[in-house]
């Protein structure tokens, strides 16, 4: 890393000690031999156009300054490219930067990125109805989902967190869990390593990138891994919620038992449609997200690109 731009949005958190971290790290990129930029961003599109002007300014590397959200909008722009991602972990779950191994105080992560050395990764990238309704495609570095966690993204806005504190947050998230009429929809994947399509009703989809979530949740989806060119399947088949609970607690414990009715399998290529209504009406609308991002609704084609982004990693 010769030459980088420390993206963040300063309304995000916006807390001094916040300001005062990305300062800190600052000078500690600066005394390391860096140079280095603080831009701040005010959108997503912002972010975006941010990102472009580093590269074009010759910044051989991003620092996302922020969660998981942040990652992916940066990302959006340097798939593909040889400029590398670094991460300084800002947000909520910090997902991507757990997995790396990336300290979570923002001045040790600065300088674990003097030392970091460049790896390169595979990515998602899914292609859904946008909320606009016209079709839209973006890349997921962490994992995406389609329906019962796609839905509580739409009903609970990002900002909710900041509003309503963890705690209630997480109340509402529950509470709406538990009324959520889990439609079903359709799966056709590609196994990724006997080549074999498969087909499933499901009321849930999560596509993994990563092994480890950290905090409560730790390893999601056993077997995931950014060293891998494919996405680990959790396919949920099942309406029971005590079925998801204890999936979920599974998880928590680290005790990987096996639920029935909630399946795993690795897969290079997916497609979620609609399954035909007994009623022969609309099916209910099944919400689409990617590295938490709310993005659309299904009919959704999911794809693994090999060798596509350059993360700033911790040496192995």
């Amino acid at each position: 890393m010769r030459k980088t731009a420390l993206l963040y949005n300063p309304d995000s958190g916006g807390s001094r000690r916040r300001l005062r971290e990305l300062h800190a790290a600052f000078e500690i990129l600066r005394a390391g031999g860096v140079e280095a930029e603080l831009v701040p961003t005010s959108s997503r599109e912002h972010a975006g156009e941010e990102a472009r002007k580093a590269i074009g300014s010759g910044c051989d590397t991003i620092l996302a300054c922020g969660g998981d959200g942040t990652v992916h909008n940066i990302a959006q722009v340097l798939t593909g490219s040889s400029v590398a991602l670094g991460v300084l972990p800002m947000g909520t779950a910090n997902a991507l930067a757990k997995d790396l191994g990336l300290p979570l105080r923002v001045a040790d992560a600065a300088k674990a990125a003097l030392r970091a050395v460049p790896r390169r990764i595979a990515v998602g990238q899914i292609v859904c109805v946008g909320l606009n309704g016209s079709k839209t495609s973006r890349y997921f570095v962490v994992a995406a989902g389609m329906g019962v966690d796609a839905y509580l993204f739409y009903k609970l806005h990002s900002g909710a967190k900041k509003k309503l504190g963890m705690g209630a947050y997480y109340a509402k998230a529950w509470n709406m869990w538990f009324t959520y009429a889990m439609p079903r929809f359709h799966v056709e994947y590609l196994e990724s390593e006997t080549g074999a399509r498969k087909n499933a009703n499901v009321t849930e989809l999560l596509a993994v990138r990563i092994s480890q979530f950290g905090g409560v949740v730790r390893e999601l989806a056993p077997g995931a891994s950014l060293d891998r060119d494919d996405v680990r399947l959790v396919l949920c088949r099942t309406k029971s919620r005590a079925a998801y609970l204890a999936y979920v607690t599974g998880s928590l414990l680290g005790a990987h038992w096996k639920v029935p009715g909630i399946d795993l399998d690795f897969s290079v290529a997916t497609s979620c449609s609609y399954g035909a209504t007994a009623t022969g009406e609309a099916p209910p609308k099944v919400y689409v997200e990617a590295d938490g991002e709310l993005i659309g609704s299904l009919p959704a084609e999911l794809k693994i690109i090999p060798q596509a982004l350059t993360l700033l990693a911790p040496p192995r």
